[in-house]
């Protein structure tokens, strides 16, 4: 009986509360832009935030864990003039990135787990007359699962293909599709710039975003055909080989030129025989240490070059996301503002319309309203306005979400559960704000309401 009482009050205040934010409608709109806009942040901050740990975590699935990416700077192709002074400026030699160095880490380096060099090439593959354009990657069989990589269809490299340098292959998903169209491809052969290479394997299919690629140097996994290692070297190139034989090691630089006048010497370009090395550790703590004794070791076998790069993903990734924390908290900032204010315009304006409602509320406390239900009737009123404001604002923040997406490229996901915390912030700030003018109009003595002019 109690509830039902209850209920029949809250009712009435909610519909009187309706009927005089109806009265006011351009009032109580400008009274609700501060939930309005709160509510709209709260909405694009936590779709941005979702967002961004959605990309942190695939990117991190695609840098691989506990790995340590190693790249070779090649030097710039280009002529430079040699006299009888520049004589003292003396080029140190450097082997460059090779298949020993490979072989050294793992052979020094106890915490080291696992490791693929990469040697690309950008060629052209041909099946029944269709043509696309390819990264020819030359790896170990290891590179799939430092990588992160799953294999859909067929098998990995195995131990005889490697090392016999077969002409086998593995493809991404894109090509099968586009060279394949409508049926597998394993088994069959494609035909990738000079050589045939039958297809052992198709990748699962990854989506790569163009920033991914652009911040961590991955490439679209699915357009490319792997190759063992051995099988590039010795079919496609091998820049340690020249014509069959080994390239001078004696300079950096090849001079041309009589002894009368002054040289020209020509830089050697990319002598580095492998394009990139990633190294998987055994534990995430000993990232740093394996990477200052690689980059130590490294450069005493380059002759103290420093003609390559050492990077740790993982901490490229957690340096992302840390900006990206700092901006969603810069952004939960200007939503708690907003909403402050909103709250506080609520709070104004409830205390104006107790003034303006004075002989109202001594009238109705006079026929027999208690100061509960002098209470009820005004929180309603706020929070109704507060509610209003909410769902303009939850309308707002899925709107602005897909705009910041299309616009910036930045992935916003929105959820239920941020729709719902957003229902109960602006409810909260309208029992909050509003329970000091509710109080105000309550202890307003009934007779002297009635008087008041």
């Amino acid at each position: 009986m109690i509830d039902k009482i209850l209920l029949e009050k809250l009712k009435s205040n909610f519909s009187e509360a309706f009927r005089v934010i109806k009265t006011n409608k351009v009032r109580t709109f400008l009274t609700a832009l501060g939930i309005i806009f709160g509510v709209a942040a709260v909405i694009t901050m936590l779709a941005i935030g979702k967002g961004a740990e959605k990309e942190i975590l695939s990117q991190l699935e695609l840098v691989g864990v506990n790995n340590i990416v190693i790249t070779p700077i090649p030097e710039k192709e280009k002529e430079e003039t040699s006299d009888e002074e520049g004589k003292g400026e003396t080029k140190r030699f450097s082997k460059g990135l090779d298949l020993l160095d490979v072989e050294s880490i793992h052979k020094n380096i106890p915490t080291v787990k696992a490791s693929s060099p990469e040697v690309i090439l950008d060629t052209y593959v041909i099946n029944k007359g269709r043509q696309s354009s390819v990264k020819l990657i030359g790896v170990f069989d290891s590179f799939f699962k430092i990588t992160n990589i799953d294999i859909e269809k067929g098998t990995n490299f195995s131990n005889k293909q490697s090392i016999n340098a077969m002409p086998v292959c593995i493809i991404g998903k894109k090509i099968e599709k586009k060279l394949f169209t409508g049926e597998s491809a394993l088994g069959k052969y494609i035909k990738v710039k000079d050589v045939w290479l039958q297809v052992i394997g198709v990748i699962k299919e990854k989506f790569i975003s163009e920033k991914a690629q652009e911040d961590l140097g991955i490439r679209d996994l699915n357009k490319d055909v792997y190759i063992p290692i051995k099988t590039f070297l010795v079919r496609y190139k091998d820049r340690k080989k020249a014509g069959g034989k080994s390239l001078d090691t004696r300079n950096s630089f090849v001079f041309f030129g009589d002894d009368s006048g002054p040289k020209k010497r020509i830089s050697r370009g990319n002598y580095h025989q492998i394009d990139k090395l990633t190294v998987q550790v055994s534990n995430s703590n000993e990232l740093k240490a394996t990477a200052e004794i690689l980059s130590k070791m490294l450069r005493r076998k380059h002759n103290d070059v420093l003609d390559f790069e050492i990077s740790i993903p993982i901490h490229l990734l957690k340096q992302q996301q840390k900006t990206k924390q700092i901006f969603n908290i810069v952004l939960s900032i200007i939503a708690g503002i907003s909403l402050l204010i909103g709250g506080i315009g609520i709070m104004n304006i409830m205390l104006a319309s107790v003034l303006e409602r004075t002989k109202e509320i001594g009238i109705i406390r006079a026929i027999g309203a208690t100061k509960q239900d002098v209470i009820l009737q005004f929180l309603s009123e706020s929070v109704l306005i507060s509610l209003g404001g909410g769902i303009i604002g939850v309308i707002l923040g899925i709107i602005a979400s897909y705009i910041l997406e299309i616009s910036t490229g930045i992935e916003t996901i929105l959820s239920l559960n941020s729709i719902l915390l957003s229902f109960f912030v602006a409810t909260l700030i309208g029992l909050i704000f509003g329970i000091a003018p509710a109080k105000s109009a309550a202890n307003k003595s009934p007779i002297e309401a009635i008087r008041t002019e």
